[in-house]
């Protein structure tokens, strides 16, 4: 399941500084961010093998996640806080504030044979735990 981490925020009273080291195997080979996205859902999908690590960097907006036994949601709405999502963690993302900027950070490159866009079947799941 994501798991949500504070970063280490650096106060020097010259503005804040967050590092972001050491939030997901392996090292960062891709960084895109998502803005002007306000009544949009993005995502819907999961992965082979790709952690991302979500931050929003300016305003606010909900993540939705399973595995395909557990559902969490989050509000990501602090530059501080830290999403990892793991390669089994399908997601959506959505109600995106009107000033969101969504950072993203990817321990793959992008490669589309890595995307699962099906989500998990409930019925399926809840038969493999009788």
């Amino acid at each position: 399941m994501p798991q949500l981490i504070q970063l280490e925020t650096f106060n020097t009273g010259q503005g804040n500084l967050n590092a972001i080291e050491k939030i997901m195997p392996g090292s960062v080979k891709r960084v895109f961010y998502i803005y002007g996205a306000e009544n949009a859902s993005r995502g819907g999908h999961r992965h082979h093998t790709t952690y991302n690590a979500l931050i929003c960097i300016q305003g606010s907006c909900h993540v939705y996640s399973t595995d395909g036994e557990n559902e969490e949601n989050f509000i990501l709405n602090s530059p501080a806080s830290c999403l990892v999502l793991e390669p089994k963690d399908w997601h959506v993302m959505d109600t995106f504030s009107d000033n969101a900027i969504l950072l993203v950070l990817s321990n793959q490159y992008y490669d589309k044979a890595d995307y699962i866009d099906e989500p998990y079947v409930q019925n399926q799941i809840a038969s493999s735990h009788k």
